[in-house]
C-alpha cells in the first residue's frame, strides 16, 4: 500500500462497489513501472475484486500541441498495448482528432467504474483539469502524487533556495527510503483480468489506432519530432547508458563540448521514467544502502548521501533541484509569472527596466536565431532542432533574452513561449524554475550591473573563457567553422 500522504481525495464522493472496473485516468505518470498512481489503482481493484482499466488520453487543443510532443506520447502508447494485454489489464488509448472531440469520454468510462484514480501533479493545465473533472463526476476521484521521492503533501510552503530545501530533504527523506513504489505493480496474480469493455461505456469514441497519422491532426506541424523516442524502454536504455558512460564524467556537465549531462528530462517530464527508478539504479551501481546517509541536517550538497562525488552531484539535480521546482509550483499557481519572483529581484529588475539595451530583438528574430551572438544562436538552434539546450547554455540563453528585451516582464514571457513551444521537457515545473532562476528565483543578490540590477548576469564571452565551445559551435553554429568572435 502506498503512503497515505500521496493520495488526495479530489472530491467527497464515495467509491461505487457495484461498478464494472476501477478506472485509472493516466495523464502524467505515463508508465507501467514504479508508479504510485498505478499501484494505488491496482490496490483498489484488488480490494474491490474488480478488473483495472487504464484510460490514457492525448488531447490536441492544449497550448503548444505539436508533432514533437504528440510523437513522444504516441511512442509510449504503442509500447503499452502488448504489455497490458499480457497483464490482463484493460487499455483505452485515445487521441483526440480535433479540439473538444474527446469531451465526455471520461464521464462515459466513469459511468461504469467503481472509482477513478488519476495523477496528482502541479504540471501545466493538469491540476485545473483534474479538479474540474472531480467536481463533475458522481463517484470518488483519487489523485495520486508520483512526482518525486518526497511527497508534495509533506511540504507546507515553497522554499526560497535550494539550500533551504536540502535541509528539508535531509530531515524528510530518510523515512521515505522504504516507501518506494513497486517496480512492476501489475505483476499480481490476484488482480482480476479485464474482459471486453461494456459496449455502451464509450460507444461514441474510438480508441486510438496503432499508427495514428500526425499529419491528420490539428496540431503544430512546424515543430517536428526529434530523433528521441518516447516510452519506458528507451528511457531505461538512456538511464543505463548514462550510468555506464556518463556518470563518472558528470562533474564536467557544465562544459558544452563535453556534454556529460544525463539527458533524462524528456522521459521524466512525460512520465515514462520515475525518479525512484533512476535513484534505485544509481544506488545499485554505487552499492549504496540507507545506512550510508549522513545523520545531519545542514543543507550541504556534498557528503550527505554517502555516494561518490559524481553520484551526489547528479542526485542534487535529480532530487533537490527538480523537486524544489515541483514544490514551488504546487504552492504557487502563479509560478510562471513575473510577480512570483523574489521581492528583491522584482524591485531591482523594475528599477533597471529603462536601462539602455546593447541590442534589441523581437521574438521572431530570437526564435529564428538571428542575433549578433553566435553562441546564443547556437543554443536556440539546438532547442529548435533537438528539443533541448545544454543546461549551462540554457542559463545563458535566458540571461541574454533578459538583456535584449524591452522589459523584464516581456523577456520572461518570451522565454516561456520559446521554451514551451520547442522543449521536450518544457511546460514543466522544473523548466519553469530554470527559466525563473535567470531572473533571480532560488538565487541571491549579486553586484549591481546595468539591466540586471543585482540579479546574476552572464555573458557569452565569459562562458567561452570558462569552457570550450568549439565543438558546440561546430554542431549548432551557423555553418561549418562558426566562431564566437
Amino acid at each position: 500500500m502506498i503512503p497515505a500522504l500521496r493520495v488526495r481525495r479530489a472530491n467527497t464522493a464515495l467509491p461505487e462497489p457495484r461498478g464494472d472496473y476501477v478506472l485509472y485516468w493516466m495523464i502524467a505518470a505515463r508508465r507501467l513501472r514504479a508508479s504510485y498512481a498505478l499501484e494505488h489503482a491496482r490496490d483498489q481493484a484488488r480490494e474491490l475484486q474488480k478488473p483495472l482499466l487504464i484510460f490514457e488520453p492525448l488531447r490536441c487543443g492544449y497550448a503548444y500541441a505539436c508533432d514533437r510532443f504528440h510523437r513522444f506520447v504516441l511512442d509510449g502508447m504503442a509500447e503499452k498495448r502488448a504489455a497490458l494485454q499480457a497483464a490482463g489489464v484493460g487499455y483505452y488509448p485515445y487521441v483526440e482528432a480535433e479540439p473538444g472531440a474527446g469531451s465526455g469520454l471520461l464521464e462515459a468510462l466513469a459511468r461504469r467504474a467503481c472509482l477513478v484514480v488519476t495523477d496528482d501533479t502541479p504540471m501545466f493545465f493538469l491540476p485545473k483539469m483534474v479538479d474540474a473533472a472531480a467536481s463533475r463526476l458522481p463517484l470518488a476521484v483519487h489523485a495520486v502524487d508520483g512526482n518525486g521521492m518526497a511527497p508534495l503533501g509533506a511540504t507546507a510552503r515553497e522554499f526560497p533556495t535550494a539550500y533551504a530545501f536540502r535541509r528539508f530533504l535531509q530531515k524528510d527523506l530518510p523515512q521515505r527510503f522504504d516507501e518506494a513504489p513497486e517496480p512492476e505493480p501489475l505483476r499480481d496474480p490476484r488482480l482480476p483480468r479485464f474482459g471486453p469493455l461494456p459496449h455502451d461505456a464509450a460507444a461514441r469514441w474510438a480508441p486510438a489506432a496503432e499508427d495514428t497519422d500526425l499529419a491528420s491532426l490539428p496540431i503544430d506541424h512546424g515543430v517536428a519530432p526529434t530523433g528521441l523516442q518516447g516510452g519506458e524502454a528507451p528511457a531505461l536504455e538512456a538511464l543505463q547508458r548514462f550510468l555506464s558512460q556518463g556518470l563518472e564524467r558528470y562533474e564536467g556537465r557544465n562544459d558544452p563540448d563535453l556534454d556529460t549531462t544525463s539527458r533524462l528530462s524528456p522521459w521524466l517530464h512525460f512520465g515514462h521514467l520515475s525518479t525512484w527508478t533512476v535513484f534505485q539504479a544509481l544506488a545499485a551501481r554505487e552499492g549504496w544502502s540507507p545506512a550510508a546517509v549522513a545523520g545531519r541536517v545542514d543543507g550541504s550538497k556534498e557528503g550527505w548521501w554517502g555516494m561518490s562525488r559524481a553520484a551526489e552531484a547528479f542526485l542534487d539535480e535529480l532530487v533537490t533541484w527538480r523537486e524544489l521546482g515541483y514544490v514551488f509550483t504546487r504552492h504557487r499557481p502563479d509560478h510562471a509569472t513575473f510577480d512570483s519572483l523574489p521581492d528583491w529581484a522584482i524591485a531591482t529588475l523594475e528599477a533597471h527596466a529603462l536601462d539602455e539595451r546593447p541590442h534589441a530583438y523581437d521574438e521572431t528574430t530570437l526564435e529564428e536565431a538571428r542575433t549578433r551572438d553566435p553562441l546564443w544562436n547556437a543554443a536556440q538552434r539546438q532547442l529548435v532542432r533537438e528539443g533541448r539546450i545544454h543546461p549551462y547554455l540554457r542559463m545563458l540563453w535566458g540571461k541574454k533574452v533578459l538583456e535584449w528585451s524591452p522589459s523584464p516582464r516581456e523577456a520572461l514571457e518570451i522565454l516561456f513561449r520559446l521554451n514551451d513551444r520547442y522543449a521536450l521537457d518544457g511546460r514543466d515545473p522544473n523548466s519553469s524554475s530554470g527559466i525563473c532562476w535567470t531572473f533571480g528565483r532560488f538565487d541571491r543578490p549579486w553586484p549591481e550591473r546595468p539591466i540586471y540590477g543585482v540579479v546574476r548576469s552572464m555573458s557569452s564571452e565569459q562562458t567561452a573563457r570558462k569552457f570550450s565551445v568549439t565543438r558546440y559551435l561546430e554542431l549548432y553554429g551557423e555553418g561549418a567553422g562558426a566562431r564566437l568572435f
